[in-house]
């Protein structure tokens, strides 16, 4: 078993000198008192001593291990705030189908539909990803179960499409889980429903799959262990040192305790529970809730959060808008539960101090999640808990301030922010005027707020120095699609995005997110100098050499330390 902590009694001797020294750096520290440095020491996982070399001398002991950095750029470790890898990679542990192109046509999803269920005989249900939407719009035919019964009328199918905010099923998946034009629209979601029978479409939106979930087999500990696994193992590759892992289970927290009992859990995670069944059951949420939560708690693994969808998402038009939907004076898309359900849900929360991280694509999701926060503030025994506006991807103007006097996180998904057909086909559907507002991370940052970046994978994917770029530069980082979407920030405000402020986000802005004396030692170490090229078509190819969470080296691209991960970051799309 690897040993990621320092398990020696607190009473116990300990040597004067570090247990790490990395020399002849290019250091930036992100501390403004000093920026920039060559030399660090780091003791029990914390920092020591910093400058040029003769500054951290004295610590340097016979034991201590020293890292000649070569001159190579070094920094703090990155936060990403939202991904599922269990979403992204389970599946694959599972055999399920995976179509494996970003937007299949209808016919490849037929082609990939047909060839899994002629290869697996077997499989009770043909369960996978993803289709997407506008490409059956594009094609002139309307998804649904009309659509797959066509395709496959037999045997139960369930696809999910790339956005995840829907799930399309043929007739034998709702006869098997129970249901018809009698079975009511769950309050966090609803099911597309033919106008004059009232009988369901085949297409569920938001929270209505997980009635599809719950008649499935689900998914075991063993293979959700797996998908955690090369998750972090990506993530620590790629110079993450923290990562909130949302929308958990009993099952998902098995897994990952298991990881960390491993000495594979290399980053620290924070794990949000379902509030409801937003994707899939969770059979123990109130006992989670109620404390149950605590027995997962480790120095890497906490799970004192919830996540909770307040609306949906832009392809089935259920993101809750202040103005209607196009072409639907009467639509202004889903609040999931009433504004007082939700404001005496995140008192509860605030009181217990959990988070409660809200998706929230629309501009009213995100006022209404406001308005539940500033009434939580008002409310006696709140613990002024800092709660996390997911996505963020549309937000009226007047609420940019709300986010710095309330003392919440505005959260981001900047890896699919640049032009690309993704953003012309599927994030179109908000229209010109609140497409032209999306992703408004300068408003809350010139407004004082604190924002941060989740990749939500596997909505997009998983690799974080494609979200630094396009804060940059707000371009296709492959010069695939021109011009720019949004408005850019500059590279140190970005950096600070992705360290300082993730850090903030998870209540340890004073134990780490910069290099200080004191706080973790989470270093990064680069093959290239950020602050020395162009950002365009660089950032994004920037490799990792080196990745230090609490002073462990946990990751060596280049081969020649001892660390837990070794060599490139693995494939995972």
């Amino acid at each position: 078993m690897r040993e990621l902590y320092d398990h020696r009694p607190s009473h116990a001797a300990r040597s004067p000198f570090a247990d790490l020294a990395l020399v002849g750096g290019r250091i930036w520290t992100g501390d403004p008192g000093l920026p920039w440095c060559s030399a660090l020491a780091v003791a029990g996982g914390r920092l020591v001593a910093r400058g040029d070399r003769a500054d951290i001398d004295h610590a340097i002991g016979r034991s201590t291990r020293v890292i000649d950095l070569g001159g190579r750029f070094a920094m703090p470790g990155l936060y990403d705030m939202h991904t599922h890898p269990d979403l992204a990679l389970a599946p694959r542990y599972a055999e399920d189908l995976d179509i494996g192109i970003v937007d299949p046509t209808p016919e490849q999803v037929r082609d990939a539909v047909l060839a899994y269920a002629a290869k697996n005989p077997g499989r009770e249900w043909i369960y996978g990803q993803y289709f997407v939407r506008y490409t059956f719009r594009q094609a002139g035919l309307v998804p649904g179960k009309d659509w797959l019964d066509s395709v496959l009328p037999d045997r139960p199918v369930a696809l999910l499409d790339r956005m995840w905010g829907t799930m399309m099923v043929n007739s034998e998946a709702l006869r098997r889980a129970g249901i018809t034009a009698a079975t009511p629209d769950p309050t966090n979601g609803y099911m597309e429903r033919d106008p004059v029978s009232g009988e369901p479409t085949g297409l569920l939106i938001d929270g209505a799959y997980a009635l599809i979930h719950a008649a499935m087999p689900p998914t075991p500990v063993p293979v959700l262990q797996a998908a955690y696994r090369d998750g972090v193992r990506y993530q620590s590759a790629r110079g993450v040192v923290a990562t909130k892992y949302v929308h958990v289970c009993e099952n998902r927290l098995d897994a990952l305790r298991n990881l960390d009992h491993a000495g594979e859990l290399t980053l620290r995670v924070e794990a949000a529970i379902s509030w409801q069944d937003d994707i899939f059951p969770v059979k123990r949420r109130w006992e989670l809730i109620a404390g149950e939560r605590h027995w997962y708690r480790s120095a890497r693994l906490d799970a004192n959060a919830v996540k909770f969808h307040f609306d949906g998402t832009v392809e089935p038009r259920s993101s809750f808008l202040m103005t209607p939907w196009a072409g639907n004076d009467a639509w202004l898309g889903k609040l999931n539960l009433t504004p007082e359900h939700l404001a005496d849900m995140v008192w509860d929360m605030d009181r217990k101090g959990i988070r409660v991280i809200a998706h929230c694509t629309g501009d009213a999701a995100s006022d209404t999640f406001l308005d539940a926060v500033a009434a939580a503030r008002r409310r006696p025994g709140g613990l002024g808990v800092r709660h996390q506006c997911a996505h963020s991807t549309i937000l009226f103007g007047s609420n940019l301030a709300r986010f710095r006097d309330l003392g919440v996180t505005a959260e981001f998904s900047p890896v699919s922010w640049y032009p690309s057909s993704f953003v012309s086909g599927a994030r179109q559907g908000y229209g010109p005027e609140r497409l032209a507002r999306a992703y408004d991370i300068k408003g809350v940052l010139d407004a004082g707020g604190v924002a941060v970046i989740g990749t939500d994978w596997p909505v997009s994917v998983l690799d974080p120095w494609i979200a630094l770029e396009t804060m940059v530069t707000r371009a296709n980082p492959w010069g695939e699609v021109e011009g720019t979407f949004g408005a850019p920030i500059p590279l140190e405000q970005a950096i600070r995005v992705m360290t300082l402020n993730g850090a903030w986000s998870m209540d340890r802005d004073h134990l780490a997110g910069t290099l200080e004396v004191g706080k973790a030692a989470d270093v990064i170490v680069l093959d290239r100098d950020l602050f020395a090229i162009e950002p365009r078509g660089n950032i994004v190819a920037t490799k990792v050499d080196l990745t230090f969470a609490d002073g462990q080296l946990v990751h060596d691209r280049l081969g020649g330390h001892d660390a837990v991960w070794q060599g490139e970051a693995p494939q995972l799309w």
